[in-house]
């Protein structure tokens, strides 16, 4: 006779669904908070729902989807888990900020090959957080483990963001002219970019995470969470004309704010306007990294920019202040010199 085959499980395969029960327990309250009127339901539905009825007279939905990059092994390695989730939401409601939408809702993906409560609960909790900062609501996500698909204790993120903007709002860089101001606002330092290079620099130099970068730690200056510019400039957006702007993410400054002018035009940046943070400064020294590749990895202390009329400079730079973003104009709009439409000085 055969031996007898023992019985399999779920939980005997890696996937362990009363720990996935246990999380949505425990994030139900952290999500409720980001809830806005118009969400129809809570969590456990197939779909998430939200209305837009009377919200809108012409509205256009803008989309957005992003991830935090190799910033995520840093995360593990350091074992901060509770701020990487305001780094997934900042990608990507920043993106929908530069044509002038509002971000409505969020949701994540969250995969694993182990699936550790108090880990995930965390992550959710800095998600819960981003959609707090942002005025979006957490309306729906995936918890998903998957044994054998990611060594112990990583994870992976993905993010969807979906905003509306009116119309007759829609920034999209087509009132962009020669002459017109580009103004920087102050990142919180990487953000969520170059983190590939970051971690090669920092391992070796031996990963001095402890080192004292002016009062800050190096850790800390590297973890700090992606600035969230939704609600200022959206206020900023009430009262201030903006010919467009440009969220600092993969390709630095270089190849970001280019993308909101019209092809007949370049940008021209003087450095000498705004000071490189000192996480940047032992970066580029530490890695003794080429000047122009600084410029195209990471936002060198710039995390947004506008670009508006010459002669609004002053009043956008005013309301800034009094939005509390610190931010300075950097440069302007000139005309292209054939393919070279980048200048930094």
């Amino acid at each position: 006779m055969s031996a007898e085959k023992e019985s399999l499980t779920y939980r005997a395969a890696g996937v362990d669904i009363d720990a996935g029960e246990e999380v949505v327990e425990r994030i139900k309250p952290l999500v409720k908070r980001t809830f806005r009127k118009e969400v129809m339901a809570g969590l456990g539905g197939f779909g998430a729902l939200f209305e837009l009825a009377g919200r809108y007279r012409d509205p256009v939905l803008v989309s957005g989807t992003d991830g935090v990059g190799t910033k995520l092994k840093l995360a593990q390695t350091l074992g901060r888990h509770d701020t990487i989730g305001i780094d997934l939401v900042g990608m990507c409601v920043n993106d929908v900020l530069v044509q002038g939408a509002e971000p409505l809702f969020f949701l994540d993906y969250f995969a694993t090959g182990k699936l550790h409560v108090d880990t995930t609960v965390a992550v959710v909790g800095g998600i819960a957080k981003g959609c707090e900062l942002a005025g979006c609501a957490l309306i729906g996500g995936e918890t998903a483990e998957m044994p054998d698909m990611y060594p112990p204790g990583e994870y992976d993120l993905a993010g969807f963001c979906v905003g509306a903007v009116e119309k007759a709002a829609l920034i999209d860089g087509s009132k962009v002219r020669t002459g017109d101001a580009i103004i920087g606002i102050a990142s919180s330092g990487p953000h969520s970019n170059g983190y590939s290079l970051i971690r090669k620099i920092a391992a070796r130099a031996g990963n001095p995470f402890d080192l004292d970068l002016g009062g800050t730690k190096l850790a800390d200056a590297l973890m700090a969470p992606t600035t969230i510019y939704v609600k200022p400039i959206l206020e900023l957006l009430k009262a201030q004309p903006v010919h467009g702007m440009a969220h600092i993410t993969g390709g630095g400054l270089t190849e970001n704010i280019i993308r909101v002018v019209p092809d007949a035009l370049g940008i021209a940046l003087d450095s000498s306007t705004w000071k490189l943070p000192a996480v940047f400064d032992w970066l580029q020294r530490e890695g003794n990294v080429p000047q122009a590749e600084m410029w195209r990895t990471f936002n060198c202390g710039i995390g947004y920019t506008l670009i508006v009329a010459h002669d609004q400079v002053a009043a956008t730079l005013q309301r800034l202040a009094a939005l509390n973003l610190a931010a300075s104009a950097i440069g302007e709009i000139v005309p292209a010199r054939g393919d070279e439409r980048v200048h930094i000085a």
